[in-house]
């Protein structure tokens, strides 16, 4: 169906994601920290992110608005999964650049209908 890069720094979390995505037959890509992450985008050009937003380094709300303010990186839709889960959170994701938000712990309908959403626009 695709690629998704997926940069989470749980292998646990890592793991469930890589599942769900392996269930809807998406090629993933995994990244330990954000800065791993946009090392990656240097050559590979996912049909999707999935970007947790708790991170060593660089937080996920941060490597967003990297990824959108580059040029060939701008278009790729980018899903923020976290435990932060207010409203105000997303709120924030969305204007740092998010296409969209998934709470953990993740509920596999939620995370499906959501990426494959995001897949059929690409």
């Amino acid at each position: 169906m695709g690629t998704a890069l997926v940069i989470e720094d749980s292998a646990t979390e890592r793991s469930i994601i890589s599942d769900f995505c392996k269930k809807l037959e998406i090629q993933v890509v995994l990244a330990e920290s954000g800065e791993e992450g946009l090392k990656a985008l240097e050559t590979l050009k996912p049909d999707v992110i999935i970007l947790d937003v708790v991170l060593p380094g660089l937080s996920g709300f941060e490597i967003c608005r990297k990824i959108k303010e580059m040029d060939h990186t701008k278009t790729i839709p980018i899903v923020l999964c976290s435990t932060k889960g207010t409203e105000m959170d997303k709120f924030w994701g969305k204007r740092q650049g998010a296409d969209g938000y998934i709470t953990k712990p993740i509920d596999q309908k939620i995370f499906t209908e959501t990426i494959t959403g995001f897949m059929n626009k690409s």
